[in-house]
């Protein structure tokens, strides 16, 4: 991996944002996150819920109307997880590598092929376990 250019911003005054503007920076923030997790589309369809691949990449082109409340809550926990990972790594090639890693508390699997299962409680259990490693709710 090189060198990390820019990280992900938050921006928390678009939470308060009309819900377009929110899902915009939702999937902005998704996609910047893929990039620097080198997930496949595939990968990123998976992780957002399996939309059609045509709206994955309108979702990537910037067209959407609404993001449905189960790929916003998705987007969430992995913002979460990335968040997580920042904290408990400095380095941020340690962090980004870690979800590549086999995992005793998976079973002996990556994080990220734990997410892969496509079920949104595979990404809770994932950033469960991130928060615990940090000391819980800070």
């Amino acid at each position: 991996m090189g060198a990390r250019t820019s990280s992900i911003r938050y921006d928390e005054p678009a939470l308060a944002a009309p819900p377009a503007a929110r899902d915009q920076v939702a999937l902005r923030a998704f996609f910047r996150l893929a990039e620097l997790w080198g997930l496949t589309m595939e990968e990123a369809r998976v992780l957002l819920g399996r939309p059609s691949r045509a709206t994955l990449y309108n979702w990537k082109a910037g067209r959407l109307r609404a993001l449905p409340h189960d790929t916003l809550c998705r987007v969430s926990y992995l913002l979460g997880i990335y968040k997580a990972l920042q904290i408990l790594y400095a380095d941020p090639a340690l962090a980004d590598g870690w979800l590549k890693r086999p995992n005793e508390a998976f079973g002996g699997q990556s994080a990220l092929a734990r997410m892969l299962a496509g079920d949104i409680t595979d990404l809770a259990a994932v950033r469960a376990h991130l928060d615990a490693a940090r000391g819980g709710w800070t």
